[in-house]
C-alpha cells in the first residue's frame, strides 16, 4: 500500500477530503491529509507555520504526492510542495478535475 499526501488549494477542502476518501476505499491508498483550519477561524502566523513544518514532514514520511488540480489551478503552495517532492525524490500524481 503507498502513502501519499494530498496537495492542493484549500479553497478546494471538500473535494479534497470526497478525493482522498476515494483513494482509500477505491484505489487501496494510504493518504496523508492537509490540516483543514476550523469554520470561522483566521490562524495566526504561528499557526500557519506549524501547519506547513507538519505538511513538509507528511511528505517526507509519503511514497509521493497527490496534487488536486482541479480546473487547472495550482497556487504558489502546492507549486513550493511539488518542488519540495521533487527534490526528494516522491511520486507525484494529479488529479484532474
Amino acid at each position: 500500500m503507498k502513502t501519499y499526501t494530498i496537495c492542493g488549494s484549500m479553497r478546494f477542502e471538500k473535494e479534497m477530503k470526497d478525493i482522498a476518501y476515494q483513494l482509500e476505499t477505491q484505489k487501496g491508498f494510504n493518504i496523508f491529509q492537509c490540516t483543514y483550519t476550523p469554520e470561522n477561524h483566521i490562524p495566526s502566523k504561528k499557526e500557519l507555520n506549524e501547519i506547513e513544518k507538519s505538511h513538509y514532514k507528511k511528505i517526507d514520511l509519503s511514497d509521493g504526492i497527490y496534487i488536486v488540480n482541479i480546473d487547472y489551478y495550482i497556487g504558489e503552495s502546492v507549486k513550493k510542495e511539488i518542488e519540495y517532492a521533487e527534490e526528494h525524490n516522491k511520486e507525484i500524481l494529479y488529479h484532474l478535475k
